[in-house]
């Protein structure tokens, strides 16, 4: 089992930039691949971007795509998600998701979550 603590989130301007950090204990983040979602209040949880265990492969939402990236540094037991550009309609609560071997857009693929940080994105 690993638990997962995402920080990072804030207000930020529009056309700025955040990055956030996944903080993966109890077992070697370098055994799972790992996801970032986003949700806002009554829409659902919405996939964000991916990457496989070793940092080799990664998987992007269209709507995120060449603004965010993902990486990871598994000697820390970290993952990250870099936004730059950032705009209103990317408010949201973002969280940080583990899952054995292979990675998948579908939240319920996902086997371990985090609590989520807010990241708010003044217009």
């Amino acid at each position: 089992q690993v638990q997962l603590v995402e920080s990072g989130g804030g207000l930020v301007q529009a056309g700025g930039s955040l990055r956030l950090s996944c903080a993966a204990s109890g077992r070697p983040a370098s055994m799972y691949a790992m996801g970032w979602f986003r949700q806002v209040p009554g829409k659902e949880r919405e996939f964000v971007a991916a990457i496989n265990w070793s940092g080799g492969n990664t998987y992007y939402a269209d709507s995120v795509k060449g603004r965010f990236t993902i990486s990871r540094d598994n000697a820390k037991n970290t993952v990250y998600l870099q936004m730059n550009s950032l705009q209103p309609e990317d408010t949201a609560i973002y969280y940080c998701a583990a899952r054995p071997t292979a990675i998948y857009t579908a939240s319920a693929r996902y086997d371990y979550w985090g609590q989520g940080t807010q990241v708010t994105v003044a217009s």
